[in-house]
């Protein structure tokens, strides 16, 4: 359930338990999953719109000042 998108207190509802529990749950099984695995060297990296948000900062405030 949390794996498709709900969240914690929704799932704790229909499952009639407390959302701790379910928190308790699911860090459980993250732990108890494989590490992802790593490759042992990059080839090709992919970048996207943040790169250009942080290249098109502007340096001042954009608040308005009184």
């Amino acid at each position: 359930m949390y794996v498709d998108g709900g969240n914690l207190r929704r799932i704790a509802r229909h499952l009639k338990v407390h959302h701790r529990t379910v928190a308790l749950w699911v860090n459980d099984h993250a732990e108890a999953s494989p590490a992802a695995p790593m490759p042992s060297e990059v080839k090709e990296a992919e970048m996207d719109e943040l790169f250009t948000f942080i290249g098109d900062k502007k340096t001042e405030s954009t608040f308005l000042r009184l």
